[in-house]
């Protein structure tokens, strides 16, 4: 095989490349779209008048993710099934963001923290890598610490609206998943970096319960009975 030849085969192997990158990329671009809306929808909850709607909210995001998992089953279908890594860059961070929605949506939901697997689940993805197109623990955990910095702000904006049992159950929450990322040996720098601002979530919902309790609400919140969810 000549020089001219060889680079022409190199040619023909990156262009076929570069058709499978824009075939993702095209996918990738209508999942970011659904998941600014999934966002937008969801933003609404911290607005005074959204606490009384949240079940409404939450419903009509699961509706949303349908639309996800026929994106992502799109998805599946443009590169090959064992080179996931190879093209994993393109979906990371919008994977990750999905991860954070629906782990908003289930936190609104039942205030647990939803399992991988349930992730997967809500996305139309697989939770074990062997079986193809999966969800990456470092994404999820990646997702789970963007809950952490919602649920910090939906905390400020609960005591806003008047609902002050809302900041003790989110903190309780949000030092039960401090207290299981201090169990892992994280070794990824970027997630590193995330999990090391879990600890001004922490301090900023701790604030807004001890403003609480000197102010004497925290006893009026338990009284209250935990408010509505």
């Amino acid at each position: 095989m000549s020089v001219s030849e060889m680079f022409a085969a190199l040619q023909g192997a990156l262009g076929q490349d570069q058709d499978i990158r824009e075939e993702i990329r095209k996918v990738v671009q209508a999942l970011e779209q659904t998941a600014r809306e999934i966002l937008t929808l969801l933003q609404g909850v911290h607005q005074g008048p959204g606490f009384q709607h949240i079940p409404k909210k939450c419903q009509k995001a699961r509706e949303h993710f349908g639309t996800v998992r026929t994106q992502m089953e799109s998805l599946k279908t443009k590169f090959p099934a064992d080179q996931y890594y190879r093209f994993h860059e393109h979906w990371r961070f919008v994977l990750q963001r999905l991860v954070f929605l629906a782990a908003f949506v289930v936190y609104l939901e039942s205030e647990t923290l939803v399992t991988r697997e349930a992730v997967a689940e809500i996305l139309g993805i697989e939770a074990d890598r062997e079986r193809g197109f999966h969800l990456d623990i470092e994404d999820y955990l990646s997702g789970i610490l963007t809950l952490a910095s919602e649920l910090a702000r939906l905390a400020v904006n609960s005591v806003t609206a008047g609902d002050y049992s809302r900041p003790l159950r989110i903190s309780t929450f949000i030092n039960e998943l401090d207290s299981g990322f201090r169990l892992l040996n994280l070794k990824n720098d970027s997630l590193r970096k995330r999990y090391d601002g879990l600890k001004y979530d922490v301090k900023k919902i701790e604030e807004v319960v001890y403003d609480l309790s000197i102010r004497g609400l925290n006893k009026e919140a338990t009284i209250g009975g935990g408010g509505e969810k």
